[in-house]
C-alpha cells in the first residue's frame, strides 16, 4: 500500500516538474545560488573580521568560549542578512506570483494533496527535533562562565575541563529538569492515570 502511495507521489511529482519545468529550473539555479552567496559571506567574514579572528589569522590558542559564541551569533546575523532575508523575499514573493498563475483546478489538487499528507504524516510517529543540542550548547556556556572560564583561553585549560564541563551541565540538566518532571508525572499518575484504571 505504501508503494503504490510512493509511486503515485514520484508520478505526481514527475508530471508537475514536466508542467512548471521553468519553475523548477528557477528554484535550482536560485538554490545553487543561495549556496554559494552563503559560502562567500562565510568566507567575506572570516577574512575581513578584525574583532574576532583577527582576518583569520588567529590559532585555536587564541580562541575562549566567549569568542566561539560571539563568531556564531555574528555570522548568523551576517547571514540573515545577506543571505536569509533576501531568499525568503525572492521565494516569498517568487512562490505567490507562481501561485496566483496557478489555474484553481490545479490549486485544489495540490490542495487535496497537502490535505492528505498531513492526514497520513498525522498517524505517523517522527523523531524529535534538535534543540536538546542548542539547550545543551547554551547550558555549557553558562556552567563555564558560572565557572569563571568564559574568556579563557583554550590552551590555557586541558581537554579534559571541557569533557567535565560537558558531564557536569548534562548532570545539572537532569536534575534540574527531571525532578520537576518526575514530580509532574506523579501528580498526573495519582489523579489522572490512577483514576482511569480504576
Amino acid at each position: 500500500m505504501e508503494k503504490n502511495e510512493e509511486l503515485s507521489d514520484e508520478v505526481f511529482w514527475k508530471k508537475k516538474i514536466r508542467e512548471h519545468w521553468k519553475t523548477f529550473a528557477i528554484m535550482i539555479a536560485a538554490g545553487i545560488c543561495v549556496v554559494i552567496g552563503a559560502l562567500l559571506v562565510l568566507i567575506w567574514f572570516i577574512e575581513t573580521s578584525v574583532i574576532i579572528g583577527n582576518k583569520g589569522e588567529w590559532t585555536f590558542n587564541d580562541w575562549t568560549l566567549n569568542y566561539v559564541v560571539g563568531f556564531i551569533i555574528l555570522i548568523i546575523l551576517w547571514e540573515l542578512l545577506f543571505v536569509g532575508i533576501p531568499t525568503g523575499l525572492f521565494f516569498g514573493v517568487g512562490g505567490y506570483l507562481w501561485w496566483r498563475r496557478l489555474p484553481d483546478e490545479e490549486k485544489q489538487e495540490f490542495k487535496d494533496r497537502d490535505k492528505k499528507e498531513k492526514e497520513h504524516k498525522g498517524l505517523k510517529t517522527g523523531g524529535g527535533g534538535g534543540g536538546f543540542g542548542l539547550v545543551m550548547f547554551i547550558a555549557f556556556c553558562i556552567y563555564v562562565a558560572v565557572d569563571g572560564n568564559y574568556n579563557a583561553r583554550f590552551a590555557d585549560l586541558p581537554y579534559s575541563y571541557f569533557i567535565y564541563s560537558w558531564l557536569l551541565t548534562f548532570m545539572w540538566m537532569i536534575i534540574v529538569l527531571g525532578i520537576p518532571a518526575g514530580i509532574v508525572l506523579l501528580i498526573v499518575y495519582f489523579t489522572v492515570w490512577r483514576k482511569k484504571s480504576k
